[in-house]
């Protein structure tokens, strides 16, 4: 197992935002993370057993996150459901400006969680898309099925076809939604799957669903239990809120099957240069202190490589998916990555 005792902590480090430290100390998170009790080499089933509590956790802390804040204004919610490709119900909640005189972006949003917990309906995510929706988008919201957690055992591809059926029905509503454009958005688990969700939509022959693609803090690399020199970023940023034993876990339950370990629709950042050619724009957002970040910053690069019209942006001082999940630490933080999403999918 990746032991994270020998690394700093968070409250250490000079590079991290003081109002986060903050935010965390309380949850004892700013200090050094004990060693994680699973890895990629743990038994499936009790890495899904450990990720059940983990996410009752995290769900905790999305709710903590939104605390005492005044609710979003000027915004209609509601759902639909369509049928997946599995031939399952799958839940979207849209939300829409109150009051809409011109053709708005639509954005496909997509949580995190890494595949494998959370849902659409926590708090903090819910939070999320209000505050898109409040800036002038009409956000749907997917929830999809996960590799574990409280809404069943369903491993890749379940989560992705799910997305898929979401983007189909977002695209097929464009005009009684209103929307000039569809963007695909996600953090964190909820990043692999807009990447992939491209990715597949090609594959399909219905590329042109997606208009643009914004990926936050995307979980993508699959190179967890043997971090690699061409992703630093795995080691040096170990430990800081985040343990990468942890995130090898939590890949084992996304793709439990050898064959998945680097099928790009599991982990985008196995995706070769044609995979990515012709993918409509693209913006990654990553964090400085977090593991994830060179793999963000590579898949940026790939996608250049092959033409692909991409930006890429380092949210400094911040740790993995800080901004969705600290609104209340870092309001300004939070307002520009939320502008900047809505800035891009203005420019589709």
């Amino acid at each position: 197992m990746t032991d994270t005792t020998d690394r700093p902590a968070l409250r250490d480090d000079p590079r991290v935002d003081p109002r986060l430290v903050a935010a965390v100390a309380p949850m004892g998170l700013a200090d050094p993370l004990p060693p994680s009790t699973i890895d990629a080499g743990t038994d499936l089933e009790v890495i899904r057993k450990v990720l059940g509590k983990l996410e009752a956790g995290s769900a905790k802390m999305l709710e903590f996150s939104t605390a005492g804040l005044p609710e979003v204004t000027g915004v209609d919610r509601s759902t639909e459901t369509v049928t997946g490709a599995d031939g399952n119900e799958v839940t979207l909640y849209v939300h829409r400006p109150s009051t809409v005189d011109e053709p708005v972006p639509g954005i496909l949003h997509l949580h995190g969680g890494g595949g494998v917990m959370l849902s659409a309906a926590d708090v903090g995510y819910v939070r999320w898309r209000d505050e898109l929706a409040a800036l002038g988008t009409v956000v749907v919201g997917v929830e999809f099925r996960n590799g574990a957690g409280r809404l069943g055992t369903h491993p890749f591809p379940a989560g992705l076809n799910d997305c898929a059926a979401g983007l189909e029905w977002i695209d097929a509503n464009r005009s009684e939604l209103g929307l000039s454009a569809v963007l695909v958005s996600g953090d964190s688990g909820g990043g692999n799957l807009s990447l992939a969700t491209a990715l597949k939509a090609k594959r399909d022959g219905v590329l042109a669903r997606v208009d643009g693609v914004y990926a936050l803090c995307p979980y993508v690399s699959n190179a967890y239990a043997a971090p690699t020199e061409d992703l630093p970023s795995l080691t040096d940023n170990d430990g800081l809120l985040v343990s990468v034993a942890m995130l090898g876990a939590m890949a084992k339950a996304y793709t439990p099957e050898d064959a998945d370990a680097d099928n790009p629709l599991a982990w985008p950042h196995h995706a070769s240069g044609e995979d990515v050619a012709d993918l409509p724009p693209h913006a990654i957002s990553v964090n400085e202190l977090d593991p994830l970040r060179d793999e963000g910053l590579a898949y940026y690069r790939k996608l250049l490589a092959a033409g692909v019209p991409a930006r890429c942006r380092t949210v400094n001082g911040t740790f993995h998916a800080a901004e969705n999940n600290y609104f209340a630490a870092i309001p300004d933080v939070v307002r520009a990555t939320l502008s900047d999403i809505v800035a891009f999918a203005r420019s589709l």
